[in-house]
């Protein structure tokens, strides 16, 4: 008889944490394991805002999947995804086709523009290394165009990003950073520079504390960071936006939109019903209607019972539904009970830039400043050790005392 086939699509966090977790759980006898992505490397998406703002090199935010997960044990395809067959059993690639005995579907977000006219086609996004590494570039770029040009435009200078959830202010606070290195290299003054943080809901970083979001606020206004919300963006242009009721005009020539996410468009083309743009998956974190398909991370929406509420989808959840589904996937191989995913909430710690950050922890313990940035920096290293061992925090790591 042969072994049971795994196939795991995308080395996201929950990806890589299922296939780590899969390794341990399962010998190699007891099942084969294939992860596929479309990049020989594993990135931190929670760093990527520290990649586009240009505080980071991208290679930081790298890490081969080769050097975190032995090729003798799994078998790495690098390809793309097309379309997963389900009731076939199979995952059509660019390039080939794999059938499965258990699917773990990780393919991350795309962009959700929730219908605004010229928000796909303008604004840039911070959805991969590439993506990121464009933003830095574009970003001083429009530092340069302004320090040679004879009658420089101000909106070469106008910042505009959509959206004040966590991406978004992490945003704003690592341009708040670099924004004074970039005029000091291009002899720009910094009172000609604007970053405007644009959010139709009445407060940034919704579902935080409300102290931690006015320390949040101050943290970012007293280093140059203005504030439009309640205001919607009703049109992104190529040279900048329309918001408010009012139909005002903001001219920019950087637009970068963090307002929403939604799971890869590969789910809803490949037949799995979507709500709100992910799929509402069991308890057990398996699609509706199929035994042997998980889908985790960005792409799923996993319900808090206490409140009815699927849990924002974070790093922190996908790792911790990537240890459920592999305990889960061993439990149907060996003939073992499934377990109930259940959110072990840890707290949450925002950077802001430099030396800001808050955030809780534990049981809703507030930290601000410079602890903050500390804890946010210990909680960073420790999925790295989890995934690699010290030797990745040794290289990637960032907690070093100030």
């Amino acid at each position: 008889m042969s072994k049971p086939k795994i196939v795991l699509l995308g080395a996201g966090y929950a990806g890589m944490m299922t296939t780590k977790r899969l390794m341990q759980n399962l010998s190699i006898d007891d099942a084969e394991i294939v992860l596929v992505n479309k990049h020989n490397y594993h990135y931190q998406t929670t760093w990527l805002h520290e990649v586009a703002a240009g505080t980071i090199d991208p290679n930081r935010a790298r890490v081969m999947i080769s050097d975190v997960i032995n090729p003798n044990r799994v078998t790495i395809v690098e390809d793309t995804v097309e379309k997963i067959l389900p009731d076939q059993k199979k995952v059509a690639l660019k390039n080939s086709e794999l059938d499965y005995d258990y699917l773990v579907v990780g393919l991350g977000f795309e962009k959700a523009t929730f219908g605004i006219p010229g928000m796909a086609e303008h604004a840039l996004s911070i959805q991969s290394i590439d993506k990121s590494r464009y933003i830095r570039d574009h970003i001083e770029y429009q530092f340069s165009s302004y320090h040679n040009a004879e009658n420089p435009k101000d909106e070469l200078l106008t910042f505009i990003v959509g959206g004040s959830g966590f991406t978004g202010i992490e945003f704003v606070g690592e341009l708040a950073e670099k924004i004074p290195e970039l005029c000091k290299k291009y002899d720009v003054d910094r009172n000609k520079v604007r970053i405007v943080n644009i959010e139709a809901a009445p407060t940034i970083l919704p579902g935080f504390d409300e102290d931690l979001v006015k320390y949040a606020r101050r943290s970012l206004e007293d280093r140059g960071v203005e504030f439009k919300l309640g205001t919607m963006i009703k049109e992104c242009k190529a040279d900048g936006v329309i918001v408010g009721d009012e139909k005002e005009e903001i001219k920019a020539s950087t637009i970068v939109w963090t307002g929403g996410v939604q799971a890869n468009a590969i789910l809803g083309e490949s037949g799995f019903e979507l709500t709100k743009g992910k799929v509402n998956v069991d308890s057990d974190l398996r699609a509706p209607g199929y035994e042997d398909v998980f889908i985790l991370g960005d792409c799923a929406w996993v319900m808090n019972k206490e409140s009815g509420r699927p849990y924002p989808p974070t790093a922190q959840i996908a790792i911790q539904e990537a240890d459920v589904c592999a305990a889960n996937i061993s439990a149907l191989i060996k003939g073992n009970t499934l377990k109930e995913f259940t959110f072990d909430n840890k707290g949450t710690v925002a950077s802001l830039g430099g030396r800001h950050a808050m955030g809780t922890i534990f049981e809703g313990k507030k930290l601000y400043g410079l602890s903050a940035k500390m804890m946010k920096h210990v909680i960073d290293d420790r999925y790295l050790f989890m995934l690699g061992g010290a030797g990745l925090v040794l290289k990637k790591g960032k907690f070093k005392p100030f």
